[in-house]
């Protein structure tokens, strides 16, 4: 009954579990005692309190899975149209270069740079252009280590630049091109 709920949908599942709950009552209450007045009987009473408690169980256990289902559904297809896109661009500086993957534009929005110092001296990567919204640069990253930077960019053209100074005189910066 569990299983048939699972491969077919939450709102089957749910009522599976309550046609075999409101069966179960129905029986217990008028077709069972008019075939056997003493039902349950001495013998019967505890074998059908298991039977109650199994099937209410049951019922409860369905419809926080069910019910929790079709929650997490609505709340993924919800965030998935109202949350902004983010970008993810990975960035490698070294010394007097800045290596970024081949594009050509990029969408207009949030963007996460991944920056990775590959040198052998601290550097840092900063945006300048158009609309820059939010930090306009990371701190120091020292050899070896990264640092992320996240910004949102409008339509426009933005320079990527290390601000270390003498840095970007020695051709540590980058073109890019957003919408």
């Amino acid at each position: 009954m569990l299983l048939a709920g699972l491969s077919s949908g939450h709102k089957i599942g749910l009522g599976v579990v309550a046609i075999v709950f409101i069966a179960f009552a129905l029986a217990s209450s008028f077709v069972a005692p008019r075939r056997r007045p003493d039902f349950p009987g001495k013998n019967g009473l505890s074998v059908f309190l298991i039977a109650c408690f199994v099937l209410f169980a049951a019922m409860i256990a369905a419809v926080e899975t069910f019910g929790g289902e079709s929650e997490a559904k609505g709340a993924e297809s919800a965030a998935g149209r109202e949350g902004p896109r983010v970008t993810t661009l990975k960035v490698q500086e070294s010394e007097f270069r800045i290596a970024l993957p081949a594009l050509s534009t990029l969408p207009e929005g949030k963007i996460t740079f991944v920056v990775q110092n590959v040198g052998k001296v601290p550097h840092n990567l900063a945006v300048r252009g158009g609309k820059v919204a939010g930090p306009t640069k990371t701190p120091l990253i020292p050899p070896g280590q990264s640092a992320k930077l996240t910004v949102s960019l409008s339509v426009g053209n933005y320079t990527l630049y290390c601000s270390v100074p003498g840095h970007e005189a020695a051709g540590m910066s980058a073109k890019l091109s957003v919408g």
